[in-house]
């Protein structure tokens, strides 16, 4: 145990006597610590070192376990004391974060305690944050990883030494100096060197995934192969060597398939579904943007299929994704309402509506939105926004130009308007003109040829697509100039 922390912190001494040198005397290294044998055994094996690696303390009262959490704080607090290491201590509402930002409280203690750390290198200067995940922490994330679908960047583990989440202000790096060793070592260490630590009453409990594993599953593996952590730590190594063989054949593959385009970003179906191990290589392309597992089957499967691709939409917490006959089309979950499409440029002469959402086109920034209706629901509407019936008016849609030729039915009318007469109604000069922007019907034949159009928006729609008292079902367009 001893020996394996040594060989990590000799791995790591080029980097730490860089920061000594820097730092001078002043602690280099935070230790997190929180009571329990692993990071107590952290703070020993720290404190004992040979060639000392000045470290101060950081302790998170998360105050979820009433007086056993204090008990933790005062521990903690007395060590501090008896050997003279500077100490950190903080107390956080954890229940009250998690329920404000809807997440759990697994997730919100690991937000608020990489928060402070990185707050507390930002302002003492600390160049690294040792926490004590040790072999069988690795192993359990190694397999919830899988379990939850990560590709082979999850089945790697962890890494001795990272980039500190929450750190955007400061340059710290994660340190896991305990990554070599077991948890059995961990307690023996602590047995033979009378090492004091606290035992968090809820580890026995499998309320939590992590524990689930450590305490019911874990045991089982053992069974099959008592030396089952130290097999998965080795594989996860492995994992490690084979992903930055994979990486560099994807990222090799990837410049020829995908293009960007400000924040959208283009996957060319026809050179995907061409390279080797398509499937993997687009796993490569969209895990980056938050498509999980389950989304990124029902996208192969569509893609194997003999089904229309186009027309379909993906997505996860940060993106969206639109399939198209030939590409993929990946953009930001806050580019759009619902979708957006990429500005248009002023040679640009039509673009597609496939769904509800705010499009730039021609000058004018186009919100389309779909919503329930109702008879008492009012008809009016402000200017510059149409209302049409979404039963008579179905995606996709198109935005153009306005066209000489072009004409409708007016609402409430019953014979057909040029568009160019209505113009001359409106008394719009030739830079209105230029400017308007045409909604045509593409699901209907009648209405995608010969000039028949759907609406000039923010004018005029044409009295087909007329909301009525059966409507149940309406499509809100505005339009607004930028």
């Amino acid at each position: 145990m001893q020996r394996n922390f040594a060989a990590t912190i000799e791995e790591l001494k080029g980097l730490i006597n860089e920061w000594s040198a820097f730092s001078a005397d002043a602690p280099v290294v935070l230790l997190a610590v929180s009571g329990g044998v692993d990071s107590m055994c952290m703070a020993e094996l720290f404190h004992s070192l040979e060639e000392p690696v000045p470290f101060a303390l950081a302790h998170c009262n998360f105050r979820l376990r009433g007086e056993e959490s204090d008990g933790d704080e005062a521990l903690v607090t007395e060590w501090a004391s008896k050997h003279s290491v500077p100490l950190h201590v903080t107390a956080f509402d954890t229940e009250k974060y998690a329920s404000d930002n809807g997440i759990s409280i697994e997730m919100a203690a690991r937000e608020l305690r990489y928060g402070w750390f990185a707050e507390l290198c930002s302002k003492h200067g600390y160049r690294a944050v040792a926490v004590a995940h040790n072999a069988n922490d690795n192993a359990e994330t190694l397999l919830l990883n899988l379990l939850r679908g990560s590709g082979l960047k999850g089945v790697t583990g962890m890494s001795m030494m990272s980039p500190l989440p929450c750190s955007a202000d400061s340059d710290a790096v994660l340190l896991r100096p305990l990554l070599k060793c077991t948890r059995k070592q961990i307690e023996g260490y602590a047995f033979a060197h009378k090492v004091r630590y606290r035992e968090d009453s809820t580890n026995a409990m499998s309320e939590y995934k992590r524990n689930r594993l450590r305490n019911d599953v874990f045991p089982i593996f053992e069974s099959i192969n008592p030396s089952f952590v130290r097999t998965l730590n080795r594989e996860a190594s492995y994992f490690e060597d084979a992903l930055d063989i994979v990486d560099d054949y994807c990222k090799a593959a990837a410049e020829k398939i995908v293009s960007r385009l400000g924040d959208m970003l283009t996957v060319n179906l026809p050179a995907l579904l061409s390279t080797p191990r398509w499937r993997y290589i687009l796993y490569y392309i969209l895990e980056p943007y938050g498509f999980n597992s389950a989304v990124l089957a029902s996208l192969e499967n569509l893609l194997l299929s003999e089904r229309t691709v186009s027309g379909k939409r993906f997505e996860s917490q940060t993106h969206i994704l639109f399939t198209e006959r030939d590409h993929l089309r990946v953009e930001p979950v806050g580019h759009m309402v619902s979708a957006s499409v990429v500005p248009s440029s002023e040679v640009e002469e039509i673009m597609p509506v496939r769904c509800a959402g705010t499009y730039h086109f021609n000058g004018a920034a186009v919100t389309v939105e779909e919503l329930d209706w109702t008879p008492d629901m009012p008809l009016k509407q402000p200017e510059g926004t149409l209302l049409f019936d979404a039963h008579k008016l179905r995606f996709p849609l198109v935005l153009r130009r306005w066209r000489d030729g072009d004409w409708l039915v007016p609402f409430g009318m019953r014979g057909k308007k040029k568009v160019s007469d209505l113009f001359a109604d409106l008394k719009y000069d030739s830079l209105k003109k230029s400017s308007a922007v045409v909604l045509v019907d593409t699901v209907s034949d009648s209405m995608a040829q010969d000039g028949h159009v759907a609406a000039v928006l923010g004018v005029r729609s044409d009295d087909r697509y007329k909301v009525t008292s059966t409507t149940r079902r309406a499509i809100r367009i505005s339009v607004a100039r930028r």
